[in-house]
């Protein structure tokens, strides 16, 4: 019986989203890219911070990801920030439809990343977080080490 492994390397991580968002509902989106692209991802050269996905013409699309030029890639390059379509089921696209007509709620790509030579995006559902929620989590954060650091020091 043969087992197959599955290759992960994380191209791209938007750290920024989880702060300034409630996330949740995660789905796996593939991404249509063209060749320099994704040699520019392998590469490193992806920039995810301000990108954002929508829903338009029952398709999603991937908005403001921006993958600097290919250094070898001549007249073929691409343009670093033009649309990509992400590819989803039907049902997904539809659910998101519903899901973003709700207010305060957005499209936010947290993860860019190669599954098996395939370049993937994570997407995940966000409620913006106003300021005293930030610092509600922040003041959780810091309870919760300083009740780690407290349990440490006593089992010594």
């Amino acid at each position: 019986m043969a087992e197959t492994k599955q290759h992960f390397k994380i191209l791209a991580d938007n750290r920024q989203a989880g702060h300034n968002y409630f996330l949740s509902d995660r789905l796996e989106a593939g991404v249509v890219l063209s060749g320099t692209e994704v040699k520019a991802a392998r590469a490193g050269k992806i920039q995810i911070r301000d990108a954002y996905a929508e829903v338009s013409g029952n398709e999603a699309w991937l908005v403001n990801l921006h993958i600097s030029e290919y250094s070898h890639g001549n007249r073929y390059n691409h343009e670093p920030t033009r649309k990509r379509k992400l590819l989803l089921h039907r049902r997904e696209i539809d659910k998101l439809i519903g899901k973003t007509r709700e207010k305060g709620y957005a499209l936010l790509p947290t993860k860019l990343y190669l599954k098996d030579n395939l370049v993937k995006c994570e997407i995940a559902l966000g409620k913006g977080k106003k300021e005293h929620d930030k610092r509600d989590v922040e003041r959780k954060r810091e309870q919760d080490a300083e009740a780690r650091a407290g349990f440490q020091r006593n089992s010594r």
